[in-house]
């Protein structure tokens, strides 16, 4: 066992009273015990394969090397990958096998290792991470996250992420509340994306225009909060300006659970997500991801199979 893998020993021993995300839930993970997030100390992934549906600047054209992680610490109501944050799917796997999932992803050609929803194993992913580098991991760590972690977790990943694909979902802590049962998410999407880019204060792309180092915020805009997602836009850019790129989703599925919520069991309008863009454009933001109207599919989410998790 390398000496980056003694290192997952450490962040284990946090687990046995885990307070490692803004639930602060206390249970023994060691023990199987599980909180929020729905997972022991154990790291499960369900899917780990080259992925084209990133920013472009993320997938590119060779695809950017996808780890699907088991379980969420939000549990949001509109979840495209509910199954998957339900942690309803996924396989377990050592860290020492992740560290070959990351190492074999470079070697299909990935133009990063993209880590979807790694919040609540950070501290058990850092070893992973580092052997990969010891062992010739050149390409970027991208830490594809929900904006709702700790400073403190963002913290110990200095040194090792190189992008961070963030969420700032709400702006509005009853909407945070009502559907992702945090109403202090607002607060600490603030505070934990003032560390990554404190982390990541400029964007740098390759020559092939593939980002290397920076920030992307998301922002998923949802049916009837026009003004919410301008409020997000108008304090994302007024805070960082061209230190981060935003991406304005037009995603939003409605899923059949989506009628205990009838306000939101519908696509966004085009007109909607028109006064959005036309809000930022006219705001002064340049540096944008934008989608197409067709991009509210199902089909985008990918099948939980165990894809490149087993040998």
């Amino acid at each position: 066992m390398s000496e980056g893998m003694t290192l997952d020993l450490f962040g284990k021993q946090e687990l046995d009273a885990c307070a490692i995300c803004p639930r602060h839930c206390r249970v023994n993970r060691n023990l199987g015990q599980t909180g929020v997030c729905g997972v022991s100390s154990d790291i499960y992934v369900a899917r780990a394969a080259l992925h084209f549906w990133e920013e472009p600047c993320i997938s590119g054209k060779e695809g950017s090397g996808a780890v699907f992680f088991s379980g969420c610490t939000l549990k949001c109501v509109f979840c495209q990958n509910y199954e998957l944050a339900h942690a309803e799917a996924g396989i377990k796997v050592s860290p020492e096998r992740l560290t070959d999932i990351f190492l074999t992803l470079q070697d299909q050609g990935a133009n990063n290792i993209n880590l979807v929803t790694p919040d609540h194993y950070i501290p058990i992913l850092t070893a992973s991470m580092q052997s990969a580098r010891d062992q010739g991991l050149r390409i970027p760590f991208v830490i594809n996250c929900s904006g709702y972690e700790t400073v403190d977790l963002i913290r110990r990943l200095e040194g090792l992420a190189d992008i961070y694909l963030d969420d700032f979902k709400y702006i509005d802590a009853v909407k945070a509340k009502k559907y992702s049962g945090a109403a202090d998410y607002p607060e600490r999407a603030k505070e934990s994306l003032k560390e990554m880019v404190r982390q990541c204060p400029q964007p740098v792309f390759d020559d092939r225009e593939m980002l290397q180092r920076g920030v992307i915020v998301r922002h998923l805009l949802m049916p009837g909060m026009v003004h919410d997602a301008e409020r997000i836009v108008k304090y994302l850019y007024e805070t960082y300006k061209d230190q981060i790129y935003l991406s304005l989703m037009h995603q939003f599925t409605p899923f059949k659970r989506l009628e205990k919520y009838p306000e939101i069991n519908r696509k966004v309008t085009a007109r909607e997500y028109n006064r959005l863009l036309d809000y930022a454009l006219n705001l002064g933001v340049t540096n944008a991801f934008i989608q197409e109207g067709g991009a509210a599919k199902e089909s985008f989410v990918p099948a939980w199979d165990g894809e490149g998790i087993i040998k």
